[in-house]
């Protein structure tokens, strides 16, 4: 294997290196740098992510210790902490955040569809919270004592791809970001939970010519003005039109809406959901809610395997750029995965990068080692403690 470079340079190899140059161009953040550029403060900060690195002494340590293999990723010398925190402190996030969304166009061409009948393209909407120490990040105050991350999150069913991804403090509320940020696509359909509870900000889907299902609130107040017939041997125990009979709701969406009572039999609930869409079978549109576990999947696999719950340093500049890197990575690893076609989940992809992460060879034929090989290949690289 040693005609191959490491699988970290293979990586990097897929980034799209004239897009990155072009926006640290235009956001001037190579300005004064004589070394450690921003490609190479990406390089490492990627390499933190994949590998697992906890602290900046860890990424130090890391890389100091591959020796000759530090070339791959364009450094010459080892990265000291002090100048990766202070790039981190300093240079403009929107390199990464730009680079992400760049990402992600590549990967939505190659991303299976979502396994719905119909062809609407089909989102989720959430937030996740991660708690922060109010004393070393003071801009994220969540309460009086304690401060907060808030993680908005578009998820596309297609691919289980994030679309949209913001950053906040924790006290911003999750409909204050969807109404500032989110763009609604015609004939699209978006799913949330009652948290983003808001006839005026349905009625904005509405009238783009979307659709949206929620569940609804226990102290919703409407009248019946119709209903749909509901098929036997289904989970459907009703399915009507309504419209809102409060003076408030009703002034904010003026139009009929489609109330669903499901009973799962799963976790023996009834459920009522909310849409605007007249025309999908009313299990159609229950199914459609319950596949929003999918967010929260993606939210708990985030959190369990890339770095962003501990924070490198404490500015909101170092917080978003360890933020749009994690997720720079887990773009990276969808787009390997559906490039090549393969099978195992994403989590057995990123373990599989991580063992082999500095060793040189072929990541094509990383892909087809399974968990027994690798393994095998891990000790074998071990040395002895004692001569045999």
């Amino acid at each position: 294997m040693s005609h191959y470079n490491t699988i970290m340079h293979q990586l990097l190899t897929l980034i799209p290196r004239h897009h990155f140059e072009k926006q640290v161009l235009a956001l001037d953040t190579d300005k004064y740098v004589k070394t450690f550029t921003t490609w190479n403060q990406f390089s490492t900060m990627l390499y933190a992510q994949a590998s697992g690195k906890q602290s900046l002494r860890d990424i130090q340590n890391g890389l100091a210790a591959q020796g000759s293999r530090m070339y791959h990723l364009g450094l010459s010398n080892s990265v000291k902490r002090s100048t990766l925190a202070q790039a981190n402190k300093k240079r403009d996030y929107r390199v990464f955040e730009r680079l992400f969304y760049n990402l992600l166009d590549r990967c939505k061409s190659i991303t299976p569809k979502h396994k719905f009948k119909f062809k609407n393209p089909l989102y989720a909407f959430d937030a996740t919270t991660i708690n922060l120490c109010l004393e070393s990040f003071p801009w994220a105050k969540f309460r009086a004592a304690k401060g907060a991350l808030k993680l908005h999150c578009q998820l596309d069913y297609s691919g289980n791809l994030p679309c949209f991804v913001a950053a906040t403090n924790g006290k911003c509320h999750d409909l204050t970001v969807a109404k500032k940020f989110f763009n609604i696509v015609p004939d699209s359909i978006y799913c949330f939970d009652k948290g983003y509870m808001d006839f005026s900000w349905f009625r904005r889907i509405d009238i783009n010519n979307a659709f949206f299902v929620t569940r609804a609130k226990e102290n919703l107040k409407y009248g019946v003005v119709g209903q749909h017939d509901v098929p036997l041997r289904t989970g459907v125990l009703s399915d009507e039109h309504i419209t809102l009979s409060s003076f408030y709701t009703l002034k904010e969406y003026p139009d009929k809406l489609r109330l669903i009572r499901y009973y799962d039999s799963e976790t023996d609930k009834i459920f009522e959901f909310l849409t605007n869409n007249f025309k999908l079978a009313a299990e159609t549109i229950a199914r459609i809610y319950k596949a929003r576990w999918q967010i929260e999947v993606f939210f708990k696999w985030i959190k369990q395997n890339l770095k962003i719950k501990t924070f490198l340093g404490t500015s909101i500049n170092a917080v978003l750029i360890q933020v749009w890197t994690a997720m720079c990575y887990y773009l990276l690893l969808a787009y390997i995965k559906y490039q090549t076609r393969y099978k195992p989940s994403i989590f057995y992809l990123h373990r599989m990068v991580r063992e082999m992460l500095m060793e040189r060879g072929s990541l094509i034929d990383l892909l087809n080692l399974n968990e027994e090989r690798l393994d095998r290949i891990k000790c074998q690289e071990q040395p002895y403690l004692f001569p045999v």
